[in-house]
């Protein structure tokens, strides 16, 4: 299991800074599936047989998100799910955004086994 996985997300309350540059590749590192866009969010595509099987994951990634309280954006189409992660109140990332992913991922592999 990803250590990430492990992790609670930490609300953040603004006034700190975003990870940037290097402070992202550890986070990075543990996340390879992800993309790192223009240092703001992470995202990620996420395949499905059918829309009904994709529904069902959204349904868990919500739960997940509910239980964290930390919320990805999810768009559902048939066959795929895209997800994008960042923190909302500072405009970037933060480890709580890594760790959401990291969970994210542990649902989606919970589902394909």
């Amino acid at each position: 299991m990803n250590k990430l996985a492990e992790k609670q997300c930490v609300p953040c309350r603004g006034g700190v800074p975003p990870l940037q540059g290097a402070e992202l590749l550890p986070y990075a590192e543990q996340l390879p599936d992800w993309k790192i866009i223009e240092e703001h969010h992470l995202a990620k595509s996420f395949l499905f047989p059918d829309f009904k099987t994709g529904l069902a994951f959204v349904n868990q990634v919500g739960a997940v998100a509910e239980e964290q309280g930390h919320h990805p954006d999810l768009c559902l189409a048939w066959g795929k799910v895209g997800v994008e992660i960042y923190t909302h109140k500072i405009r970037g990332l933060t480890e709580s955004d890594f760790v959401m992913a990291a969970k994210i991922d542990q649902v989606y592999l919970a589902g394909t086994r």
